[in-house]
This record gives structure tokens, sequence and C-alpha cells, in this order.
């Protein structure tokens, strides 16, 4: 199954960044939550950076404001994530700037409805 880092993770379960991350397990993907201020969100462990996570991310979605996701975007590059979703509210155009200088392609739109979830289901 396909692995997911939600950037943007939060415990805090009114959060898209939550919703994202109960939606993509419940998918059965592979969930890493990125956030430098959780050690764990909805039991899967937390890390700080895509960049501290073994192995490969295959897809990664983005639920940040713009100025964290202008940071994130040189993460994402360095890991070599292929598929990288911009939320609506982390769409910002700096954030894009970021993304086209670094060579990362990036989608706009929301990531869970393309799952085929609904984000207050669970």
């Amino acid at each position: 199954m396909k692995t997911v880092a939600v950037i943007g993770a939060s415990s805090n379960r009114d959060k898209f960044g939550n919703k994202a991350l109960r939606a993509f397990a419940h998918k059965g993907y592979t969930v890493y939550p990125i956030n430098p201020t959780e050690s764990d969100v909805e039991g899967h462990t937390a890390f700080r950076s895509v960049l501290d996570v073994q192995g490969p991310i295959e897809l990664a979605t983005i639920y940040v404001p713009a100025a964290i996701g202008v940071a994130v975007m040189d993460d994402i590059a360095k890991k070599g994530i292929p598929e990288v979703w911009l939320n609506p509210g982390a769409d910002d155009d700096a954030v894009l700037a970021r993304a086209k200088a670094l060579g990362v392609k990036v989608i706009q739109a929301c990531s869970i409805m393309a799952i085929g979830d609904s984000p207050g289901r669970y």
C-alpha cells in the first residue's frame, strides 16, 4: 500500500491534518504524521520532518500555513517525494513558487476527497 506523509498532522480531531491522517489510514495507507511539536498522532509515531522518515514516501499531503509550507518544500524536494498535494488553505502563491523553483510538481486539491473519503466521517 502507498505511504503518505501528512504534513501538519495534529492530535486535534477538528483540524484537517488529523482528519486527513484518519482518512488515509482508513483507506489502508501507511501514514506518517509530520509535525515537530507532536510525538504521536492517532497512534502513529510523529516525525519532525519528512527527512526523518526511514525509507521512501510516495505521497505528501500538506495542511500547514504558507510560511511553513515554503520551508517544507525544501525537505520534500530532498526526500524526492513524487506526489505532493497542496490542500485548500495551503496552496499559497509563495508555496507554489517555491515548489516550482525546486522542481516539485504539486496537485492543488483536497487529497481527502481525491481518495474518495469525507473529512468528517471519522
